[in-house]
């Protein structure tokens, strides 16, 4: 996709081939409106060149494509724990199926939470933990940990299989935005542990160690699109909120990175596709065609604009 560019618009009263510099030398004679004019090009493009401070990605969806391999991580634990819902027609254990899972991981951010609103949806279910399906909160809150443990060990064994690689064009927008001397951070929304994993499989050890804030879902109370965890990224880099750009591939990451007064722009893939993305600086396929001087003149735009 085209990157959008920066144009500097001469004044009326100049040709349209006054040579850029020409716009910034000294006026022979002092004028408060032409020294205004002056100060505040001077000032727009400063701010422009200073705007992107720092880039934050997402991990799940941006940096790997893995909504297949949750939903298959998921399936495996409920095989596994012969999770049965009330409301199932089937004696089969529960099987969310790749239409069901896109639905419901645009709807709800995080696993736990995903289950907890299926299970008050479709009725809290029997599975080998308990013959009976749970009636208290404790009891409850203990089928989902369970079965988030497991299903958390299973992704990992799929990630690590060799099998998965990043998104096109992830890796080099990092090194960029590292070798500029911009700020980078991770900011997901799944359990820790898991998000670690994928980070030192699929970018290297050596580019998550240099990472200058990484969050996880286990890190802040409220889930996106609750915009806590950005929130907290930007105290933890010491940047303003403003200054940070965010990569999200759904309308929940959208909502939390705008919520928290950040600028973002959207790398969908084939399941976000079709989602309200109108709040977003800008819309990628992939990160293939995308370099950090797109991303700096479009948050220099979006600065100006505002």
């Amino acid at each position: 996709m085209a990157s959008s560019a920066v144009f500097l618009s001469a004044p009326p009263s100049l040709s349209s081939r006054t040579p850029l510099f020409s716009l910034f030398r000294p006026s022979p004679t002092f004028s408060p409106a032409t020294s205004r004019t002056t100060t505040s090009r001077r000032l727009v493009l400063t701010a422009s060149a200073r705007a992107l401070e720092a880039l934050i990605f997402d991990c799940d969806g941006v940096i790997l494509e893995s909504e297949h391999l949750h939903r298959q991580a998921y399936n495996d634990a409920f095989a596994h724990f012969n999770v049965r819902c009330p409301s199932s027609p089937s004696p089969a254990p529960l099987d969310w199926t790749p239409e069901f899972y896109d639905e419901l991981q645009n709807l709800i951010g995080g696993g736990k939470p995903k289950m907890r609103w299926y299970f008050k949806e479709h009725g809290w279910p029997t599975s080998t933990i308990s013959d009976l399906a749970p009636e208290s909160d404790e009891d409850r809150a203990k089928l989902v940990d369970i079965l988030q443990d497991w299903k958390t060990e299973r992704y990992k064994e799929i990630i690590k299989s060799g099998t998965v690689e990043p998104r096109p064009g992830v890796l080099r927008l990092m090194d960029e935005a590292k070798a500029s001397g911009r700020k980078l951070a991770v900011c997901s929304a799944a359990t820790k542990s898991s998000v670690v994993l994928c980070l030192e499989n699929l970018i290297g050890l050596e580019r998550f160690q240099g990472l200058d804030c990484f969050l996880a879902g286990d890190d802040v109370k409220e889930k996106k699109p609750d915009p806590m965890i950005y929130v907290t990224a930007a105290k933890k880099l010491g940047v303003s909120e403003k200054d940070c750009l965010v990569v999200e591939d759904s309308v929940i990451g959208l909502q939390a990175a705008t919520g928290a007064g950040m600028s973002c722009v959207i790398s969908y893939t084939s399941s976000t596709a079709n989602q309200d993305f109108k709040a977003a600086a800008a819309t990628y396929p992939d990160l293939s065609n995308v370099r950090l001087s797109d991303l700096e003149a479009l948050l220099a735009d979006v600065v100006a604009a505002k």
